[in-house]
This record gives C-alpha cells, sequence and structure tokens, in this order.
C-alpha cells in the first residue's frame, strides 16, 4: 500500500523503541515548543474520518473479511443493514472472520465486528453492542481518542508538532493507528455515554432494550471463564461490564419495560466445505 496523504501527522516510533529500551530526551526548550506548536493545533471530525478512513483500509487488506454471501455477512445485514446514516457520518459493516469476542466503530463511520462475538450474542445482543460502539462516534469520542493519540505521539517530533500542515504518514504508521483503534481505551463517563446512547437506540427503533444488559452480562461471564483470553481487547476498552449489564437493567425498569431476557440462537453456522451427499439408487433386480 502506498503511503497516504492525509491532512496531518502521527508518529508511532515510541511503540518501535520501547522493544529495545530505547530512549528519547528532550529539554526543556524543546518540549515547550512542542506544547505550543499542540496549543494551536486543530482537530476536526473531517481530520479524525479521513486518518480513520485510511487506517481502517489498511486493516481491511489484512483482514479475511466475510463476503457477500457469507451467513455472517448476511446476518450483519439483516440486522443492522438499514441503519446508515448517523449525524455527519455514514456508516459501512463489515465483518472480519476473526475468534475473538470484540467490535469497533471509528470516526468515518466504519464498523468491523468480528465473527467470534456473532458466534455468542443473539441479534438483539449484537445490536445492543454494535449501538454502543456507534454511540462512541456519534458523541464524538473516536475523535477524542484520535486528537488524544496525536498530542501524545506528537512529543517524539518537535518540527512535526509545531506544524498544522505535516500531510503523509506511512503504511508502518497506518498499521499501528489501526491497532490503536480497536485497542483504544475510553473514560468511564464516555463509556457511560455509549451505553445510553445504545440503549435510546434500541427503546427508540423498537427493539428488546433488555438485550443491553444481556450482552454486558455475557462479557462479564466470560471474562471469568475459560475464554477470558479471547476477551483482553474487549475488556481493556469496556471495564465493569458487570455494573454496566446492571446500570442498564436499572433503565428499563425505570422504564417499565424490564422483563428477564432470553436469549434466541440466532447464531449462523459458517459455510461447510463437505460436498453434499447423494444417497445412491439401489438398483432394481
Amino acid at each position: 500500500m502506498k503511503t497516504k496523504n492525509i491532512l496531518f501527522a502521527l508518529v508511532f516510533v515510541t511503540l518501535g523503541l520501547s522493544k529495545s529500551n530505547a530512549q528519547i530526551n528532550f529539554g526543556e526548550k524543546a518540549l515547550g515548543a512542542v506544547q505550543k506548536g499542540l496549543a494551536g493545533f486543530t482537530f476536526s471530525d473531517a481530520d479524525a474520518a479521513k486518518l480513520s478512513k485510511a487506517a481502517v483500509d489498511k486493516m481491511d487488506a489484512e483482514h479475511t473479511i466475510a463476503t457477500a454471501t457469507d451467513p455472517y455477512t448476511i446476518r450483519l445485514n439483516k440486522v443492522f443493514g438499514k441503519y446508515t446514516q448517523g449525524d455527519g457520518f455514514t456508516l459501512n459493516y463489515k465483518v472480519y472472520i476473526l475468534k475473538e469476542v470484540n467490535a469497533f466503530a471509528t470516526a468515518d463511520g466504519s464498523v468491523r465486528v468480528f465473527s467470534g462475538l456473532m458466534d455468542i450474542m443473539d441479534d438483539n445482543e449484537l445490536l445492543a453492542v454494535i449501538g454502543h460502539e456507534i454511540g462512541h462516534v456519534a458523541k464524538h469520542h473516536s475523535r477524542d481518542a484520535m486528537k488524544a493519540a496525536y498530542k501524545k505521539e506528537a512529543l517524539i517530533d518537535a518540527a512535526a508538532s509545531q506544524s498544522q500542515t505535516i500531510s503523509t504518514i506511512t503504511d508502518s504508521q497506518l498499521g499501528k493507528l489501526g491497532n490503536l483503534m480497536i485497542d483504544s481505551q475510553h473514560s468511564r463517563k464516555q463509556e457511560a455515554e455509549a451505553d445510553e446512547f445504545s440503549y435510546n437506540f434500541m427503546k427508540k427503533n423498537g427493539y428488546d432494550v433488555n438485550a443491553v444488559a444481556a450482552a454486558f452480562s455475557i462479557l462479564a461471564t466470560m471474562s471469568q471463564g475459560a475464554e477470558a483470553s479471547f476477551l483482553d481487547r474487549m475488556m481493556s476498552s469496556h471495564p465493569d461490564s458487570k455494573q454496566r449489564a446492571e446500570d442498564a437493567k436499572q433503565r428499563a425498569i425505570a422504564d417499565g419495560l424490564y422483563q428477564p431476557y432470553v436469549q434466541k440462537k440466532e447464531v449462523p453456522v459458517a459455510p461447510s466445505t463437505k460436498k453434499p451427499v447423494t444417497k445412491k439408487k439401489k438398483k432394481k433386480k
């Protein structure tokens, strides 16, 4: 993939240096210049969207994506395909064939769902989780996370941090940025806002709001079991699932909508590679 031209630069040198224990020392004068440059740096929704789109394109090229006829894609389109327009962004959906339990949405409206998540949740629970991820985009959390990353990593390059016109990042930096988007951590306040967005989305569109609590209960239970290793990313960026399940339950009670949730098994079966078995006709004697 060729180097992407973006409106700003993002330098991820620290990730590469940490393995060799290399250090970069700035004098007070240099750090002051960096902070001065950052103070004047503006970071719009459009900036975040352009950088996110470039990083997502790279991730899409490096992952196995469910085809249009794959049961995972068909199911995701059925569940969420009609919800494509957000406030100032357009949503697009794809499934990564990965056993990990995760999903993420980026500032450009790209939603990526891991097949491992679809394997353990029914349609309503998927709506709740994906709605939560879209909530981070709608509430500008994804943009703010990208801006915070820039401010942190710009300290590596004092000259770049003072410029508002640096426009090139490398292919390698895009890859590191993609990992950052998957693993991005939000504040408790931001997580609560995304949870509320998901609940309100379910309620507004006539879905069972009890699925919100059910989805977080599943994650909380799995994080304590043998499957916990698959949830490292999900749980690191989505803490306190048990408490958040309880919060969703209390919202449903307050609205008079609470009832115990029973999961509807709608998980897809991967296409079989075996040839269909045909019965042999008996020969007439």
